[in-house]
C-alpha cells in the first residue's frame, strides 16, 4: 500500500474567539455564516484529501475560499482547530517544535508569490540558503545551487543580485532554491500569481518540464482555473472553506459536482483540457485508411482539430504501437464543445454564484 505523501483528515482552522465551538457548530452541520457572530471566522472546513508521490495537487479557489490557509496548515506554520495534518504517515501536530522544523527543513519546501529573496545576497547564495541552513559545507551546497539555477535556466546569473533581475527570474530563483533544497514536496502558494501573463506561461512549461524530470510531489495553490486545469494531475475547487470536488481536470469539466463548479468552469477553453481520448469513438479492429491523420489518445482536442480541418477523412487515435483504437468525426468534435445548458453567471470574489 503506498503512503500518500499528505494526507488530511477532516482539517478545521478557525480563527478568532470560541474557535472550538465554533468548529462543534460546523460539525453539528452549522453554516459558515452561522458561527461568525461567535467571533469566529472559519477559514478551512471539514477538508479531507489524500496527495500522492509524484503528482500535482491543485488547490484552486476565489480570493477568501481558504486556500492560501490551508497550504499554511500542510506545513504546520498554522496549528489546525481540529483534524489531522500527515505528512508521510506522521501527524505534524504531535510533532515538537524541533522535529517540525527538521520536517520543513529536510521534506519540504516552499515557492512563495512574492519571491521572498533575500535582497542583499546573490542569486547563487538565495538557491544555496536552504542548504546553509541544513549544514551543508559551502562548496557542497554552491554546488548544488548551481545545478538547481542551471535547471531553471539561470546558469550565469550566479553572482547577480535580485533587484538585477526581472519577475520571472526572481521566481526562477524562487523555484531553483526549492529545487536545491532537495525536498519530496514542494509548496507553491499562488508561486506564479505575480507575473505577466507570458512569463507566467513559460514558468508553468518550466514546471511542467522538471516534474517529468523530477516527480516531486507539489501542492500547488491557485485562483487561475485555466492554470489549475494546466499543472494538476488532480485539482481541488474550494468554496468558502469547504472543497466541493476533486479530480482530474477533464473530469470535472465533462462531470461537475455540482452548479457551482459547473458555472465556474464553463468559459474554460475545453480544447486545451479535453484530450482525444475523451471524445473518441473506441474501435476494437480496423485499419488506417490511406491518408488519414492520426493522434494519441492524450492529444488535446486544438491539436485534433486542427488536424480534422485538414482532411476529409475521421481523425485516427493510435496507440504507441500505432494500432487503432478509436477514430473522431468532425460532428462528435463539435459536439464535444457544448458549453452546456447552464445560464450565464458571475463568480464573486468570495464564491458565491449570481445567475444572470
Amino acid at each position: 500500500m503506498i503512503v500518500a505523501a499528505i494526507r488530511t483528515e477532516g482539517l478545521y482552522k478557525v480563527f478568532g474567539r470560541r474557535a472550538d465551538e465554533a468548529v462543534r457548530r460546523l460539525q453539528e452541520g452549522a453554516s459558515r455564516e452561522d458561527v461568525i457572530p461567535l467571533g469566529a471566522t472559519p477559514a478551512v472546513i471539514d477538508v479531507t484529501f489524500d496527495v500522492k508521490p509524484g503528482e500535482i495537487f491543485v488547490v484552486m479557489g476565489l480570493s477568501g475560499s481558504g486556500k492560501s490557509t490551508l497550504i499554511r496548515t500542510l506545513n504546520g506554520l498554522l496549528i489546525p482547530t481540529a483534524g489531522h495534518v500527515y505528512v508521510g504517515g506522521d501527524d505534524i501536530a504531535a510533532l515538537n517544535p524541533a522535529a517540525l522544523r527538521t520536517l520543513r527543513r529536510d521534506q519540504m519546501s516552499m515557492v512563495f508569490q512574492h519571491f521572498a529573496l533575500l535582497p542583499h545576497r546573490t542569486v547563487l547564495e538565495n538557491a544555496a540558503y536552504p542548504l546553509k541552513v541544513r549544514g551543508l559545507k559551502k562548496d557542497e551546497r554552491a554546488a548544488k545551487a548551481r545545478d538547481a539555477l542551471a535547471m531553471v535556466g539561470l546558469d550565469g546569473w550566479e553572482d547577480k543580485l535580485p533587484q538585477q533581475l526581472s519577475g520571472g527570474m526572481r521566481q526562477r530563483v524562487g523555484l531553483a532554491r526549492a529545487l536545491a533544497a532537495e525536498t519530496d514536496i514542494m509548496l507553491m502558494d499562488e508561486a506564479f500569481s505575480a507575473l505577466d501573463p507570458l512569463i507566467r506561461r513559460e514558468m508553468q512549461d518550466q514546471l511542467l518540464e522538471l516534474q517529468q524530470r523530477l516527480a516531486k510531489t507539489i501542492v500547488f495553490i491557485t485562483h487561475d482555473l485555466n492554470e489549475a486545469m494546466r499543472l494538476g494531475d488532480r485539482i481541488a475547487m474550494m468554496r468558502a472553506g469547504r472543497i466541493v470536488q476533486i479530480d482530474t481536470a477533464e473530469a470535472i469539466l465533462r462531470k461537475p459536482a455540482n452548479d457551482y463548479v459547473a458555472q465556474f468552469v464553463q468559459d474554460v477553453d475545453r480544447t486545451r483540457v479535453l484530450t482525444a481520448a475523451t471524445v473518441m469513438e473506441p474501435v476494437g479492429d480496423g485499419a488506417l485508411e490511406r491518408g488519414q491523420p492520426t493522434v494519441s489518445p492524450g492529444t488535446m482536442l486544438a491539436d485534433v482539430f486542427s488536424l480534422s480541418a485538414q482532411s476529409p477523412l475521421p481523425v485516427a487515435v493510435v496507440d504507441d504501437d500505432r494500432r487503432l483504437v478509436g477514430v473522431i468525426r468532425r460532428e462528435t468534435l463539435l459536439s464535444s464543445m457544448a458549453a452546456g445548458d447552464v445560464a450565464p453567471t458571475e463568480l464573486t470574489a468570495e464564491g458565491e454564484v449570481t445567475h444572470g
